[in-house]
């Protein structure tokens, strides 16, 4: 089994972009249309799950983990919206971004150069978001266990990432990177994408339980993300820890 999760190449090619994060139509701008239909899958789950009613800042009781938090594209959001944020990365560089916006912004997020396995806090989350990491890490099965460990029971993980199919690999690959430039070449490597039934099957070992899986579309009439019954190329699983 290994002992890490941390594939050096995939850090080195995310390092090298990283201070583009916070620029809406720089190499991270496919996520910036990404992220309002995240946060609000991941807002209105949370409120469901945990019975909140709305207020201004709904997540105020909840603690959460962001892994692979990247510039802190989702754990800003979430720290508006009340919660207690910690978000960790493997890129230093990522970090120090992270870290540069939230100071700016007068956020508190405590953001730490750590991968899930060597973080070192003494508690547990009510909440985990392992958001488009998962195709970028070394060992799949040991990540989904180590992020499990760090998690409540009857939290909830967050699961977003792309489906290996034919589809996928026209439209995240040839599509995005080659032809619509949308992402640098390279961003993303087909052999790494995760089938939902694998990814179940994975969770379901680390006691997580499957209460959603919903997919992702691309509207393009509307220029934005929705949610949908198709799952073939983005999706999003959403687990009960048992």
């Amino acid at each position: 089994m290994k002992s890490n999760t941390i594939n050096k190449q995939e850090i080195e090619k995310f390092s090298k972009i990283a201070s583009h994060w916070w620029n809406p139509n720089g190499k991270f701008k496919p996520l910036h249309k990404f992220n309002p239909i995240r946060i609000e899958y991941i807002k209105n789950s949370i409120a469901e799950h945990f019975k909140i009613k709305t207020s201004a800042n709904p997540l105020k009781t909840i603690n959460i983990l962001d892994i692979g938090c990247g510039g802190g594209l989702l754990s800003e959001p979430m720290c508006r919206l009340g919660a207690k944020v910690v978000g960790i990365d493997a890129s230093k560089k990522n970090i120090e971004i992270a870290k540069f916006h939230a100071k700016k912004n007068n956020l508190k997020i405590n953001y730490i150069c750590s991968s899930p396995e060597v973080l070192k806090i003494n508690k547990k989350f009510d909440v985990i978001l392992n958001m488009e990491i998962v195709e970028h890490v070394e060992d799949v099965n040991f990540f989904i266990k180590k992020s499990s460990e760090l998690l409540k029971k009857n939290g909830l993980m967050f699961v977003a990432t792309l489906n290996k199919t034919l589809k996928s690999y026209m439209f995240a690959i040839i599509g995005a990177e080659y032809i619509l430039r949308w992402l640098p070449i390279g961003t993303h490597d087909w052999e790494k994408f995760v089938k939902p039934e694998d990814l179940i099957k994975i969770s379901e070992e680390n006691h997580l339980e499957i209460k959603n899986l919903d997919g992702f579309k691309y509207d393009i009439l509307n220029n934005k993300w929705k949610i949908s019954v198709d799952k073939s190329v983005n999706y999003i699983a959403k687990f009960k820890k048992n």
